[in-house]
């Protein structure tokens, strides 16, 4: 008589056992096996553990192709969930098959698990995997849809709460369990303290030290003793959170009317404006796009966003400072070009303005649209597309957990017409149409952080260490992922067949740049090559993009004077007119200060269910080649991550948001 051994693997998580009772049947290309429940002496079942059971069969089922769970009530006992992570088959000929499952399993319901290595479409050949991957997708495409947010925006999953997301999409039970009490944390110090819901002035810019008690960091504490300096200013257009802007300056824009006589104080001696263009040391940050966006009303007036122009020169000690800033496109008298020797109230407001204009930049377009948004297109095309057996299904699935539980949950308490950000000065319409602006202007290449690099000219400024850090990673993750693919598809033929494949990349053309040709996205792939940079494009915003446009958020932002998301009163229009009192009365309120402060910490809070890069603690492919790609990627990370906490060491603002170590991976907060 034929005997089946099975390994079956619990969830190591709380709540991830049951008593109820487990029944398997084996689906063969021969037949199929009895309906057998699983039960040896003892607890079966129990969190963390693994169970070995015999399936004995009157003759053998031939090649093993599926295997069906079912979870029937023991006794009267209430319902409880069971996370069955995988089992694995033995089968009388020898054969060793994993059947990755991770998920819960219901009363009543029936899984049915895929087993054995990665197939594509076309390799499947028995009328039982045909009909089981379609029935597969078919459930998939019905209950993961698409809806659209607004207008002009990536399109989004449909479901209006996390609640409603399949158990092993949401937060575990841990993780919400810890944002819930950070959330507490934070509001009942900031109740205590009275500054929640106040809308009094600060008194001091020394008061907002004071704001949290507990939190700080050692980066934050530096950047509140030196915002003020021009060298902190144009160090963050390179190594803050948002290092994606500024570009090479080779000529001047025709509305920025900057001369010699300005800025010759502040360049090398006896040199000029166009001999330091011409040596690659001019840079400009043009925040054009906010150019006719409304801010949102306030005390009944508008608020201002800032189309603000700023000129940064990389001195000679190899330190990028700005030497001139204009706060509105369009050159008049009433638009001067703020300068450095100008008096010191002046050029710091100035520096605040384009600081508003940066913070809002980074928030609504490099974090919210380019990360947030456009994974969550990713990840339900995804999961829309392809079958769990589908080597890029497998291949890319870790690199979306918890994204669609943070994206759904945040555009009620983040992102919404009642969420934190509609206080920021454009208000949630105004961060709607400039989030719509930059997605029709938005460019592939942009995506690719070598294409962006080369394209903004950065390719040779000095200690750029998110070009450094990013540069070696993108390398690392398009090694890995070209291993993948070319194990996959050894040929172009085989991209180019693969009907899932190209439906795939077709949803997110449609979906996530709204089949804007322009974008450069491609609506199909041709080539193996191809599916490698789009993957690896993928995975890199995922994770290390992600993680260096949110993990420094309270660091840099927390110091409301450095970076704020709102700021009162319009830019200035006149030299000479500005006081330390002026300062305060642009900045946010109390009330409104301590709100941004307590995201911040949230969004930069380090939770303890998370996966770092690289680590695959699912185990979803069941070929040893691919399982040795996956650790060589994993050494890879690590010798960087080496690298890069030696670096750091002899560094006196160190740059940590791209150490291997510090990344997620996924979006996952």
């Amino acid at each position: 008589m034929p005997e089946y051994q099975l390994e079956v693997t619990t969830g190591d998580m709380k709540h991830a056992g049951t008593f109820d009772n487990i029944y398997v049947t084996l689906f063969g290309t021969e037949r199929q096996s009895e309906r057998t429940k699983l039960d040896n002496f003892g607890i079966d079942f129990l969190a963390g553990k693994v169970g070995t059971y015999t399936l004995k069969t009157s003759l053998s089922v031939g090649t093993l192709l599926l295997l069906k769970v079912e979870k029937d009530p023991f006794f009267i006992l209430p319902e409880d969930e069971w996370f069955c992570s995988k089992i694995v088959v033995t089968t009388p000929e020898g054969d060793v098959l994993l059947f990755p499952c991770y998920r819960w399993v219901s009363r009543g319901e029936v899984v049915e698990l895929r087993g054995g290595k990665a197939a594509k479409v076309f390799e499947d050949d028995h009328p039982l995997l045909i009909e089981h991957r379609k029935k597969e997708l078919t459930t998939k495409k019905s209950f993961y849809k698409w809806k659209i947010l607004a207008e002009g925006l990536s399109h989004i999953n449909h479901f209006d709460t996390p609640s409603e997301l399949p158990a092993e999409i949401r937060f575990s039970e841990s993780k919400s369990t810890e944002v819930a009490n950070t959330q507490k944390i934070t509001g009942l110090e900031l109740k205590i303290k009275g500054l929640l819901g106040s809308a009094e002035k600060w008194e001091s810019i020394d008061d907002m030290k004071r704001i949290f008690y507990f939190k700080n960091t050692t980066l934050s504490d530096y950047v509140a003793e030196h915002w003020k300096e021009d060298n902190l200013f144009g160090s963050q257009f390179l190594n803050g959170v948002n290092p994606n802007v500024i570009k090479s300056c080779s000529k001047l824009p025709s509305n920025f009317h900057v001369t010699d006589e300005m800025v010759k104080p502040f360049l090398e001696e006896g040199s000029s404006l166009k001999k330091e263009m011409k040596k690659g040391k001019i840079f400009l940050y043009d925040q054009k796009i906010m150019d006719g966006i409304q801010g949102r009303v306030y005390n009944g007036e508008p608020l201002h966003l800032t189309a603000g122009l700023c000129l940064l020169y990389l001195n000679p000690e190899n330190k990028l400072m700005p030497i001139a800033i204009q706060l509105y496109q369009e050159p008049s008298e009433q638009n001067p070009i703020f300068l450095p020797s100008d008096p010191e109230t002046d050029w710091l407001l100035a520096k605040m303005f384009i600081r508003n204009a940066d913070v809002i930049d980074h928030q609504a377009v490099q974090h919210l649209m380019k990360t947030h948004f456009l994974a969550e297109v990713y990840a339900v095309a995804t999961l829309r597309c392809f079958p769990v057996i589908h080597p890029i299904y497998k291949l890319l699935f870790p690199h979306f957990r918890h994204t669609l539980h943070i994206n759904t949950g945040g555009r009620t308490s983040l992102f919404g017409p009642e969420g934190a950000l509609s206080i920021s000065t454009p208000g949630y319409d105004g961060l709607i149409e400039l989030m719509g602006k930059a997605l029709r202007q938005l460019t592939y290449s942009s995506l690719c952080l070598p294409d962006d690099i080369t394209a903004r000219g950065l390719e040779s400024i000095p200690n750029f260490y998110y070009r450094d850090d990013g540069m070696k990673l993108w390398n690392i993750i398009n090694s890995f992922v070209k291993a993948v693919v070319d194990h996959f598809y050894p040929s172009d033929s085989e991209v180019q067949k693969d009907t899932e494949l190209q439906e795939w990349i077709s949803e997110i053309f449609t979906h996530g740049v709204l089949g804007n040709k322009a974008s450069g996205f491609p609506s199909c792939f041709k080539t193996a090559e191809e599916v490698t940079k789009f993957t690896t494009m993928v995975i890199f915003t995922a994770t290390a993009q992600h993680a260096a446009v949110n993990n420094g958020q309270y660091d840099y932002n927390s110091w409301m004077p450095n970076g704020s998301l709102l700021l009162h009163k319009p830019p200035p229009s006149t030299k000479g007119q500005s006081t330390t009192e002026t300062i305060l009365e642009t900045l946010p309120d109390v009330g409104e200060t301590v709100i941004f402060a307590a995201i911040l910490w949230l969004l930069s809070e380090k939770y303890t269910d998370e996966i770092p890069l690289g680590a695959y603690p699912e185990e979803r492919f069941d070929e040893p080649d691919v399982k040795r790609m996956i650790k060589e990627f994993q050494a890879e990370l690590s010798y960087l991550s080496e690298d890069i906490t030696a670096r750091n060491s002899e560094l006196k603002v160190p740059y940590t948001y791209l150490n291997p170590k510090e990344i997620e991976n996924s979006i996952a907060i």
